[in-house]
């Protein structure tokens, strides 16, 4: 019986182990989407300010450069 309580106790250890491990990969695999979710928000912020800038700066020359002449 004494014999049987030790295996239920290095079980119970092993089984709690194993939930913290699953805790921390299920934390990290939501830092880790949190992060690209992130990075794929800036790419697009300056993705959108390149070509704001692609698209004014040659109108605002043409504009200046037209009412100059």
């Amino acid at each position: 019986m004494a014999n049987n309580s030790n295996k239920n106790k290095v079980s119970a250890k092993k089984r709690q182990e194993r939930i913290e491990a699953a805790a921390e990969k299920a934390r990290a695999e939501e830092a880790k989407r949190a992060r690209k979710e992130r990075t794929k928000r800036v790419f697009t912020i300056i993705v959108c300010v390149i070509l704001v800038l692609a698209l004014c700066v040659p109108v605002f020359g043409l504009a200046f450069l037209g009412g100059a002449s």
